[in-house]
């Protein structure tokens, strides 16, 4: 099946959930006489609820006076939270989703879509897993290079994928490598972004980072290595997730904070869950 498994059988595959170091058998081929197709793929998409914040404990991020995507490296808040992002999705490890099951953490996934025709049912176990698949673009390039028709072509068409592959459009853009322009956040708007989420700080999971060496983590603003309520942490999809997923979920910790889902701390109207703000509120 892979890079051509139909979506049906897609859905049905991680709704069944992830065994160990493999994917599920799917039932409906063995003669499965159980709950039908449509209840499977109804609990497969049942979105993951996670703890919303209290009315007060932070400051709602605003839309651009210009009308364009704004862009958030943080959020403002009182609560000892941190928002943990995993980007593109070339390398895949099972035991990652079987981690995030059992831990219950909130992630949310920018997936370069092209990654979609290797391993989709892998990134269906991780959306049934609580994890919001947002735009990476199709193939990673560097946005300000790119002509506005090219950087449009990118968003488009890995929202169009994406949407096709896990049933909902993304709201939310993070460019590859933090780099955009004006003409980033113009066509993605037109390709139905509604913000542009970047990072505080990075865990350098899987390679080395600049001064931190390997598994190393650092702050964007150059602060240290404590966490800051409210930072936007930034990992990518690599070989031995879980084993350092397991890592940053012990600093964090450490340091007194929890995971959270960032887009319970977004408004509605920037692609996140939380209720907008009345108009002059």
């Amino acid at each position: 099946m892979r890079g051509k498994t139909p979506v049906i059988a897609t859905a049905v595959a991680a709704a069944l959930g992830v065994a160990a170091g493999g994917w599920p058998v799917l039932r409906a081929q063995a003669g499965h006489s159980g709950p039908s197709v449509r209840t499977e793929l109804s609990a497969a998409l049942a979105d993951q609820k996670w703890e919303a914040p209290k009315p007060g404990s932070w400051t709602m991020p605003k839309p651009s006076a210009d009308g364009l995507p704004p862009v958030i490296s943080r959020i403002e808040t009182q609560d000892r939270v941190v928002f943990l992002t995993i980007d593109d999705g070339y390398t895949y490890d099972a035991e990652f989703v079987n981690l995030v099951r059992k831990e219950k953490v909130p992630i949310m996934t920018f997936l370069t879509s092209t990654y979609i025709k290797g391993e989709g049912q892998y990134f269906w176990a991780m959306r049934n897993a609580g994890s919001p698949m947002e735009n990476h673009t199709v193939s990673h390039p560097n946005m300000v290079t790119l002509s506005p028709e090219g950087q449009k072509k990118q968003i488009c068409d890995s929202s169009a994928a994406i949407a096709q592959q896990y049933g909902r459009t993304p709201q939310i853009f993070r460019p590859p490598f933090g780099s955009f322009n004006a003409t980033t956040r113009k066509v993605a708007k037109e390709c139905g972004i509604r913000s542009i989420l970047l990072w505080s700080a990075e865990f350098y999971n899987g390679t080395t980072g600049p001064g931190v060496g390997l598994n190393g983590f650092a702050r964007g603003d150059g602060t240290g290595k404590e966490f800051k309520p409210g930072d936007i942490v930034l990992m990518h999809y690599r070989k031995g997730l879980a084993q350092q997923f397991q890592m940053i979920l012990g600093w964090i910790r450490q340091q007194g904070f929890r995971p959270a889902a960032v887009q319970n701390y977004l408004p509605a109207s920037l692609g996140g869950t939380a209720p907008d703000a009345p108009a002059g509120g």
